[in-house]
C-alpha cells in the first residue's frame, strides 16, 4: 500500500486524485491546499509518493521540492506542459499534465511502484575489469550476479540519488548519480541528453520538438545538450 500525499491549492483538483487513489486501493494519508502546512507535515513524516502542484501561491511546487532535503518519489500536477523540462532536472518520476485521466495516474502508480520494488533489491553495477568484454557489466543483486548488455539498454533516467536503467525487457534501479552512470556505459555507444537522461545512440530514431520518442517513451533534451546531440546524430 502506497501512502500518498497531495498538495494542490485547487480543492476540485485534490478531490479527483483522492478520488484515484481510492479506486486503485491506494492510501492517502494527507492533503494540502498550499505549500506552507505540508512542509510542516513532511519534516515529521515520510510518504512513499508526493502528487504536487506547481502553480500555487507563496510558495510554488518546483521552490516547495527543491526546499526538501529528501522528498519522497514525486508526481508533478500540472496545468503546464512547459514544467515538464525542469521538473526531471529536479528528479521528478512522473509528470501529469491536467485535467489528468484515470489512465495517466495508473501509469504514473505504476512507475512509482516499480521504481520502489526495484529500490528494495538493492541492485548495484559491477565495474569491468581489464580482462571483461566491452560489450556488458555485470549488475549485483542480492548474491546474484546478472549480465547486463550494453545492446539491451536504451535509455538511463536520473533520479535523485538512482538511476533507471531501462533495458528491452524491464528496467533496474540502482544507487547512483547519472554523472557516475557515464563512467561506466561507453560514450560511443551512450549520449547524455539532458540532466536526468543519458540515452543509446543507436536506439535514437525520432526527434520531435526537442524530445526523443522512443515507444512509449518521450525523453527530453536539455539546451545544454542540443549542440552534442546534433553533432553525433549528424543533424
Amino acid at each position: 500500500m502506497l501512502q500518498c500525499v497531495i498538495i494542490d491549492d485547487e480543492p476540485l483538483a485534490r478531490e479527483i486524485l483522492v478520488g484515484y487513489l481510492q479506486k486503485s486501493g491506494l492510501t492517502e494519508i494527507a492533503q494540502f491546499g498550499n505549500a506552507r502546512d505540508a512542509l510542516a507535515y513532511l519534516q515529521a513524516h515520510e510518504p512513499d509518493v508526493l502528487f504536487l502542484d506547481i502553480e500555487m501561491p507563496e510558495m510554488n511546487g518546483i521552490d516547495f521540492l527543491k526546499s526538501l532535503p529528501q522528498p519522497p518519489v514525486t508526481v508533478f500536477t500540472t496545468a503546464y506542459r512547459d514544467y515538464a523540462f525542469e521538473g526531471y532536472e529536479l528528479g521528478v518520476i512522473d509528470f501529469l499534465l491536467k485535467p489528468i485521466s484515470y489512465a495517466r495516474f495508473v501509469h504514473a502508480i505504476e512507475k512509482v511502484k516499480d521504481f520502489l520494488q526495484l529500490k528494495e533489491q538493492n541492485t548495484n553495477l559491477e565495474q569491468n575489469g581489464p580482462e571483461d568484454k566491452p560489450d556488458f557489466i555485470f549488475v549485483k543483486s542480492g548474491v546474484q550476479r546478472v549480465r547486463l548488455a550494453f545492446d539491451d539498454v536504451t535509455h538511463i533516467q536520473g533520479l535523485k540519488d538512482y538511476a533507471i536503467i531501462h533495458t528491452g525487457s524491464g528496467k533496474v534501479v540502482i544507487k547512483g548519480s547519472v554523472k557516475a552512470m557515464l563512467d561506466i556505459f561507453p560514450p560511443s555507444r551512450f549520449i547524455r541528453v539532458h540532466k536526468s537522461f543519458i540515452v543509446a545512440t543507436d536506439k535514437i530514431r525520432r526527434i520531435e520538438h526537442n524530445r526523443i520518442i522512443w515507444d512509449k517513451y518521450q525523453i527530453p533534451i536539455g539546451r545544454n545538450y542540443k549542440e552534442e546531440v546534433a553533432r553525433v546524430l549528424s543533424i
